[in-house]
């Protein structure tokens, strides 16, 4: 999965998750054209990278998806990625899931 660019229909909601989102950015339903300042684009195709799925919620919400740790699959400890393309002042939420639907976090870009 890494080393190409993703678009949102790339990634359905019950898809299993191989490999990390690489510059995946995220449009508004319906939005024709070029991203804009404040459409988000993720990125973990790196080393230790983990973030398997990205789902736009609102213009304001995100859920993350996070991939298990290879030696320890039972556990999310950590995330790594990273996000580009945040408008000064941007505020969002980002709810992070684990692959097994583990709601463990909240934090704001």
């Amino acid at each position: 999965m890494c080393g190409t660019e993703q678009s949102q229909s790339a990634i359905g909601s019950d898809d299993i998750i191989a490999g990390n989102v690489s510059k995946y950015t995220v449009l508004p339903v319906g939005y024709c054209g070029l991203p804009k300042k404040g459409h988000l684009i993720f990125d973990a195709c790196f080393e230790s990278g983990n973030l398997g799925r990205v789902d736009h919620i609102t213009e304001f919400e995100y859920d993350l998806f996070i991939r298990p740790d290879t030696c320890n699959p039972r556990f999310r400890v950590w995330f790594n990625f990273t996000v580009e393309n945040v408008k000064e002042s941007q505020v969002s939420n980002s709810k992070l899931d684990s692959m097994i639907a583990l709601k463990i976090a909240y934090f704001r870009i």
